[in-house]
């Protein structure tokens, strides 16, 4: 199993692309914990994230026969997530009905969306790792 310190030497990334149905959305989530499992990194929070940001794709940018994708990348100190889906043209605001990207919004240290080559979209999310490997979250976001 890679420690902490190999991945942020090695600087990786784990890319898939999933079918745009609930069980896709699901299979997103388990790969993610196995690849984060394998990496040595946290699982629980990355693992909420992968989840509602795989839900979200699936039930608000799905276009039938077009997959989402989900990439996992590491470089030091930071996790990037970030899900792709075909509606590039539905930006999701943290205001719109559901609680899956306040749940985003909590969990993450910063997250955002950026187009995609046309039509895609990019839903992504930070997650520090430092504090966290620790077992510890940073006490600057407890206020946030």
């Amino acid at each position: 199993m890679a420690t902490l310190s190999d991945v942020m030497t090695q600087l990786v990334d784990f890319h898939v692309q999933l079918s745009a149905t609930p069980r896709g959305a699901r299979l997103g989530r388990m790969l993610a914990v196995e690849q984060l499992r394998s990496w040595g990194l946290p699982l629980e929070e990355p693992a909420q994230i992968v989840a509602e940001l795989a839900v979200n794709a699936v039930t608000h940018g799905r276009v039938p026969g077009r997959d989402f994708g989900l990439t996992l990348s590491v470089t030091p100190g930071v996790l990037l997530i970030e899900v792709t889906d075909p509606r590039g043209d539905r930006v999701p605001r943290i205001h719109d009905a559901g609680r899956g990207l306040v749940l985003v919004a909590a969990f993450a240290d910063r997250w955002g969306v950026r187009e995609g080559p046309a039509p895609r979209k990019a839903v992504w999310a930070e997650v520090c790792l430092g504090a966290r490997v620790a077992g510890v979250r940073d006490p600057a976001r407890l206020d946030a």
